[in-house]
């Protein structure tokens, strides 16, 4: 193989990396806890964007349960994030499961 070619070919692929990173700040993922009790939406970067806490569940007495709820519905944003970017990983990709790349977004 033509090494300027294979050089030629990653600079392309680093490239249309970097341009899914840019597009994954954009998108955003939603996790729910407590059949929607709270709501946490975090963006492609893993950073938490907002809690939405239902007014019913805002009681000291239930301070445990809201924080066990709110800590779900975090885990459940961040494990959609990671989906949303092997998703479009795969998309550059083509579906081949290249080593080290999967571990890219998550």
């Amino acid at each position: 193989m033509d090494m300027n070619a294979i050089m030629q070919q990653a600079q392309q692929m680093q490239s249309k990396m970097s341009a899914i990173q840019e597009e994954l700040k954009l998108k955003t993922a939603t996790g729910t806890a407590g059949g929607g009790m709270v709501t946490v939406t975090a963006n492609g970067n893993s950073q938490i964007l907002s809690v939405e806490i239902e007014k019913e569940n805002i009681s000291i007495d239930e301070k445990g349960m809201l924080q066990d709820l709110v800590a779900a519905a975090t885990n459940d944003a961040l494990r959609k994030v990671k989906e949303l970017g092997k998703e479009e990983m795969g998309k550059l990709t083509g579906g081949m499961n290249i080593p080290g790349l999967s571990n890219l977004f998550g």
